[in-house]
């Protein structure tokens, strides 16, 4: 029950440009309202939420650049990327 995105960019960045590791749905729905959250990344962010508050349990937005990141994601303690997730 993960949703897996992969895109050309480190995950979901904060308005310093740091990659943020988890986030509520909830959460990431303020980053979209207060703008933090835009352009590009804004379709796979609204992707995920939509899966998320579909019954998904997670949704990962993840660097397909990276080689073996979907294995890195599931397999390691950190992950890489961004998670979010329907929990608070």
């Amino acid at each position: 029950e993960k949703l897996m995105l992969l895109t050309n960019v480190p995950g979901l960045l904060d308005a310093e440009g740091k990659t943020l590791t988890g986030l509520s749905a909830d959460r990431a729905s303020e980053l979209i309202k207060d703008g933090i959250i835009k352009g590009g990344m804004l379709p796979k962010v609204q992707c995920a939420l939509e899966a998320v508050r579909g019954g998904v349990m997670s949704a990962h937005i993840i660097d397909g650049r990276i080689p073996h990141a979907t294995l890195l994601e599931i397999f390691s303690d950190e992950g890489i990327g961004t998670l979010i997730s329907n929990r608070s």
